[in-house]
């Protein structure tokens, strides 16, 4: 078969045989079919989409094109959360401790900034001296010890999706239904999990922009872990402006930690103890979801899950100390006030502005071998439904090189709504789907 007959039937709409799939990824993870047509055919499934079965064919093919971890050695249900990304959401670094404090088993396989939005590794790489490619014995020795790790995708694990995914971030194809589905289940389902809870984020900063689409990814999805045999649940939660105040890379190792300290951002706070709640409650730690919310209120309150997070720093060679002492961290050396032009209420912040904004400063890659600043980003000081002053400052810019300083700083202001009339609450959770 040639790769150039499936691309054109895939964009015009036809189903392709699992067997072509399976040609398809084969030849793109061993070198045969090279960038430009696989950038071709994922711009056509962008386009024309795929069917239930071609998702699960892509899956299960990007499953297998390398290693599985096997926990089973590792006594416990093994949990893992994902977002589907979003701006400023560093939930990762707080709901995994979290439900490691409570007993879960949560081999955290995060990834890295993509689009507009950020990664969890980059972000824990922020911390000095911490990694995150553990050999196979090192995650089931931690584990096993102190019930989390935090890990990246290493080249034998779905070495298709790792291919890509670096793809689909330099070739605008990042927001398909099928792509996100795939890239995201064959990671999760390679890495030996029992359970997964899903967050997926609808609005301006989030790759679905609509809620209808949002249910569509999220059943997706289920659907897949069904098959598989996994329990799979899935929040539908608001990306409308940016999750928390802080935005880039070290500045949200801060809010996490001040939020593991029970002194975070309402927003942040109680997303993160909806997914730590089900995550623990998908464990089997507790009889019923309303325990399991007390369960990860607890860890929260009483410091548990920021002691497992600094044992897990320290454990992966990392500073732990930086999570208190935030001039360890990479600090900027110029910051950029914003004001209100006039005084009214914040009726929205456009949260892709901001996410591309920080990208603008260096806090994300435009190119896949671009490096990330681990020191820029921004910091909002208003969110949406707070009244303003003329003058007042909505946010700071934090930079360390000024070229794009002034470009990021007019889309910031631009991205921020004010008016007379105090905006309708908008709920964080919208849906729960499996």
């Amino acid at each position: 078969m040639r790769t150039v007959d499936l691309i054109q039937r895939k964009r015009d709409g036809g189903e392709l045989t699992p067997e072509e799939i399976e040609f398809l990824v084969e030849g793109y993870t061993n070198g045969d079919i090279p960038d430009y047509q696989m950038s071709a055919f994922l711009m056509a499934v962008y386009f024309s989409g795929m069917t239930d079965r071609e998702v699960s064919r892509l899956t299960e093919c990007m499953l297998q094109s390398g290693d599985t971890v096997d926990l089973s050695a590792v006594p416990g249900v093994k949990v893992d959360k994902h977002s589907t990304g979003g701006v400023g959401d560093k939930t990762s670094l707080i709901v995994a401790p979290l439900a490691a404090a409570a007993g879960v088993i949560v081999p955290m396989m995060s990834g890295r900034a993509l689009g507009h939005t950020g990664g969890t590794l980059d972000k824990l790489e922020s911390i000095p001296g911490f990694r995150t490619d553990l050999s196979a014995e090192e995650v089931q020795r931690q584990l096993a010890d102190m019930g989390l790790c935090f890990i990246g995708q290493t080249d034998r694990l779905a070495p298709a999706d790792r291919k890509l995914y670096a793809l689909r971030d330099v070739t605008a194809t990042v927001e398909s239904i099928p792509l996100i589905s795939s890239s995201i289940m064959s990671k999760k389902l390679a890495e030996g999990v029992d359970a997964l809870v899903l967050d997926v984020k609808v609005g301006s900063g989030a790759f679905m922009k609509k809620q209808v689409d949002a249910r569509r990814l999220a059943q997706t999805m289920v659907g897949i872990g069904r098959r598989m045999d996994k329990k799979v649940q899935a929040l539908i939660t608001d990306m409308s402006q940016p999750l928390g105040y802080a935005v880039g890379n070290a500045l949200e190792v801060m809010e996490a930690s001040q939020t593991l300290q029970n002194a975070g951002p309402a927003d942040l706070t109680k997303l993160s103890i909806e997914l730590a709640a089900r995550m623990i409650y998908l464990g089997k730690k507790t009889a019923s979801l309303d325990d399991a919310r007390r369960a990860a209120e607890q860890a929260l309150v009483d410091g548990s899950g920021y002691r497992k997070l600094k044992q897990v720093v320290a454990a992966q060679g990392g500073n732990p100390q930086a999570l208190d002492k935030f001039e360890l961290l990479p600090n900027a050396t110029g910051m950029r006030e914003v004001a209100s032009p006039r005084g009214g209420y914040v009726t929205s912040i456009d949260a892709q502005d901001i996410g591309v904004a920080s990208n603008l400063i260096g806090a994300g890659r435009d190119r896949k071998e671009d490096a990330i600043d681990p020191a820029v980003g921004i910091i909002l000081e208003v969110k949406a439904g707070e009244k303003v002053d003329a003058g007042s400052v909505l946010c700071r810019l934090y930079y360390t090189k000024e070229d794009r300083v002034e470009e990021a700083a007019e889309m910031v202001e631009d991205a921020f709504r004010i008016s007379a009339q105090r905006p309708d609450e908008r709920e964080l959770i919208l849906e729960v789907v499996g």
